[in-house]
């Protein structure tokens, strides 16, 4: 339905006018991320800076923007408010490790479980997010301190200048694409304020209402150079016991919001970034942060969509998004303090746009009731909660119903051979799904004295059907019947705690497959 999202060849001046694109769009989140966790301005937007760079240098996905981040934020609230900065800056630098050790052990390629419904029950939720985020923009603070909703002429102005904005992004590829749209209509938006005197809220104005009345006066944005410092707390067993879990939940939130947006772009560029790489550069990322005074983050999609869409593909992307935001930080605060907020939400409108899966709306009624379940429970969740638990619990519920559908696969042929022994010939796999399945197929007091379960086509996935064999084996045993178990794996037959000396081995007709147990150490 909106096709936002251009075919644009990677190439250097693509890449500069891109990131310069979304370094304006860096600085309100990163401020506003920053506020959310209780943390002063210019460490969001430190930890932009420093995400945005070297996730861009030596991270798994070219074109995907790093920084501060709201999902991150919320995991920092409690312990900023209970302990300080100070230990937040030791728990990032753990997260960071935590991260780099999941790349060193190649965890990244576990995102690959991550089912498709669950993809786009996250993207559809995400949208919805960046959405409902923006509507902040429309409140300001009165005079008796109070966020009120905005009247009158600014908010006509307001939704004015949003309306132009998203108009100048979608109509100027049309005529050329040799600058990015998004660009082009902040700087036409700003020039037009500005130069018309509109009363329009800007940067600034977004920073000091969030700042006490006595602070707001003096609110600047700008900042010096991060400097190295080893976070200030003892380097004791119990600094460990506060900053850890924090530390371990950084970490699985950031990763799983980092790959999940890394597969994003895969499917839209139709190339493919390297999982394991990304955990690294996310985790030298975050560690650097906590040496640096930032408060750490993983990639963002907004921003990363609004890099993709304006024609960003390669590694200068970030690079440069990073460097024009350190620039306005040393050099540029009081140009980046008069951008109009009204431009910045018309670039994030459109990315919701474009970010959300229309076509999902329209093959609802022909996947499965469950997957359009997943997709919805995904997206709701997303929007209440954060995307963390959307997504495992997701993948669960995607893997619980997986093993309902696949126990209903398991079927037996009952016959008779020349030898008089009734032969039950299994279909489908056992696992703990389908065990309740399987000890209704037989009838152990009604069989003749020998009996054979034949596993050619079928197999044992885990310990669960190990046991349900067995406690079968059992019940023919102590009927004084003779089983015969053919076709299992030599692993089977070694994890058969009862039922392995009924198993008969044929070295070239046995299958070898592995069985998902921890009884063999």
């Amino acid at each position: 339905m909106f096709n936002l999202i251009y075919r644009t060849p990677s190439n250097l001046k693509n890449d500069v006018l891109s990131g310069a694109t979304v370094a304006l769009a860096l600085v309100p989140e990163a401020v506003a991320f920053a506020f959310v966790a209780g943390l002063e301005p210019m460490i969001g937007l430190y930890a932009a800076f420093m995400m945005g760079l070297i996730t861009s240098i030596i991270g798994g996905r070219p074109g995907m923007i790093s920084g501060a981040t709201g999902a991150t934020a919320v995991v920092m609230v409690s312990l900023v408010a209970l302990h300080g900065v100070q230990y937040l800056f030791a728990a990032v630098l753990l997260s960071g490790v935590l991260q780099i050790l999941a790349g060193i052990f190649k965890l990244g390629k576990y995102i690959r479980i991550v089912p498709h419904p669950v993809m786009l029950g996250f993207v559809n939720g995400l949208a919805i997010v960046i959405f409902l985020a923006q509507l902040g923009q429309f409140y300001i603070k009165s005079d008796m301190g109070d966020t009120v909703l905005m009247e009158g002429n600014m908010m006509v102005t307001m939704l004015a200048l949003i309306a132009l904005t998203m108009a100048i992004i979608h109509f100027l590829p049309k005529f050329t694409k040799a600058v990015p749209s998004s660009l082009v209509a902040i700087l036409v938006v700003s020039v037009l304020v500005h130069s018309l005197g509109l009363e329009a809220r800007t940067v600034i104005d977004f920073v000091r209402d969030m700042l006490p009345a006595d602070q707001a006066a003096t609110a600047t944005l700008e900042g010096t150079l991060p400097t190295f410092a080893i976070p200030n707390v003892p380097f004791t067993l119990e600094t460990l016991k506060i900053i850890l879990p924090t530390a371990l939940i950084l970490a699985a939130v950031g990763l799983i919001e980092s790959l999940l947006t890394l597969t994003l772009i895969d499917e839209i560029t139709g190339t493919r970034g390297r999982g394991n790489r990304e955990c690294i550069g996310q985790g030298v990322a975050n560690a650097t942060n906590g040496f640096f005074g930032g408060m750490g983050g993983c990639a963002m999609i907004g921003q990363s969509m609004i890099n993709i869409n304006s024609g960003g593909r390669g590694r200068m992307s970030g690079v440069t998004a990073a460097l024009v935001l350190l620039a306005f930080i040393l050099f540029g605060a009081s140009l980046i303090e008069m951008i109009p907020l009204a431009a910045l939400v018309g670039v994030m409108f459109m990315v919701v746009l474009g970010t959300f899966e229309w076509a999902s709306l329209r093959i609802f009624r022909k996947i499965p009731l469950s997957d359009a379940f997943v997709i919805v429970l995904v997206s709701g969740i997303t929007v209440v909660a954060d995307l963390a638990i959307a997504v495992i619990v997701g993948v669960i519920v995607s893997a619980l119903v997986f093993a309902w559908k696949h126990a209903q696969h398991i079927a037996v042929e009952k016959s008779i051979d020349d030898q008089g022994m009734k032969v039950y010939s299994l279909r489908g796999p056992v696992f703990f799904g389908s065990v309740s399945n399987f000890k209704e197929l037989f009838t152990p007091e009604e069989d003749p004295e020998h009996v054979v379960i034949e596993f050619a086509r079928s197999r044992i996935s885990d310990h669960s059907g190990i046991e349900a064999l067995d406690s079968l084996a059992e019940k023919y045993t102590a009927l004084g019947k003779t089983l015969h178990i053919r076709h299992l794996s030599p692993e089977c037959i070694e994890l058969l705690a009862k039922a392995g000396d009924l198993c008969e081995v044929n070295q070239l007709e046995d299958p070898a497959y592995h069985v998902a147990s921890d009884k063999l150490g």
